[in-house]
């Protein structure tokens, strides 16, 4: 069977889209006990909860389009095709790492998958998409770049630069807000006087869309319309995407209280957008129970390959240092 959703998906796409969502909360689940063990170091944002916005997203792009990600980046790098033994090799610091262990968690770039980087600046990768946006018409390209941002991001003057400059000249580009509510234990209502960040599209004169950041399918339709609108000349689109990240804003030795309410947190956690797709799934006979099981032990191979991996790998030596610091 098939399912319409701006193109039609085969069974074998939408079990795809299953378990690549599966694959990034395992990932970071596993991330989060490797840090508890001391055998991950450094600040982690973990991304559990949000995956269905990356995978909608991502699923909508073409290997040689491009994204720019938030600090909350693990998600959108696995979206987009990266390699998680390379991934899991950079939190762990080590040589084979996509960074060769010098980014760390908020610094992963894998640009033979398109993604040009996680960045600890909020919004700092906005303009960023939009010079991608901008590269790829002056090539000739009809490649698509997508910048993911958070609502905290929409204070930045970067993020209304990035969308005035990107309608003005109509750059083959998307714009996807991760509204969880919060920029880090601020709420969005004690930022901008509108629930929805889709409000600022239309004073910068483009399309804007609001979608349910859980359902992994909505955002998708979300993204085929918008990454066609680009790819056809017609300049960007600004996606809101309602969705809630599970942990706090970041794990560390002592992470910050979770002011958020618990009732809240209850309820959107009830929404899980993997179970919520998984009992669609299951529902359209796409989804078996022993499928589903195979898949999840699948996951959990890979995951442990790609510690073992990273364990093998050696650190950087003292002098790599002042390595890849400047373009040549």
């Amino acid at each position: 069977m098939t399912v319409m959703v701006g193109a039609e998906l085969t069974n074998t796409e939408l079990l795809e889209l299953f378990g690549r969502m599966v694959l990034i909360r395992r990932f970071e689940e596993r991330t989060l006990e490797l840090r508890a063990a001391g055998r991950v170091h450094g600040v982690v944002h973990p991304y559990i909860g949000q995956e269905a916005v990356a995978v909608g997203v991502c699923s909508a792009l073409r290997l040689d389009d491009r994204i720019v990600s938030t600090h909350r980046g693990h998600g959108h790098c696995i979206a987009k095709g990266a390699n998680i033994d390379r991934m899991m090799a950079e939190l762990f610091g080590r040589r084979d790492g996509y960074c060769r262990g010098k980014g760390g968690s908020m610094h992963i770039a894998a640009f033979e998958v398109g993604m040009l980087g996680a960045n600890g600046i909020v919004a700092g990768g906005l303009p960023i998409a939009a010079g991608a946006a901008l590269a790829a018409r002056m090539t000739g390209s009809d490649g698509v770049s997508v910048g993911f941002f958070g609502d905290g991001a929409t204070g930045e003057g970067a993020f209304h630069e990035a969308l005035n400059v990107s309608t003005l000249w109509k750059l083959p580009v998307v714009w996807v807000c991760e509204n969880n509510m919060y920029a880090s234990s601020t709420p969005l209502s004690d930022s901008i006087p509108s629930p929805d960040v889709a409000q600022y599209g239309s004073g910068y004169g483009l399309p804007s869309v609001v979608v349910d950041g859980n359902d992994v399918l909505a955002v998708r339709q979300a993204a085929v319309e918008a990454v066609a609108r680009a790819r056809s000349g017609e300049g960007p689109t600004l996606i809101e995407a309602k969705t809630y990240r599970w942990t706090t804003h970041f794990v560390r030795d002592q992470p910050p209280r979770d002011g958020r309410p618990q009732a809240e947190r209850d309820e959107w956690m009830r929404r899980d957008p993997i179970v919520l797709f998984g009992e669609e799934l299951h529902g359209l006979d796409v989804l078996t129970p022993d499928l589903e099981e195979e898949i999840r032990g699948s996951v959990a191979l890979r995951l442990e390959a790609a510690v073992e991996f990273a364990e093998a790998s050696p650190y950087p030596e003292p002098a790599e240092a002042f390595e890849d610091v400047f373009a040549p």
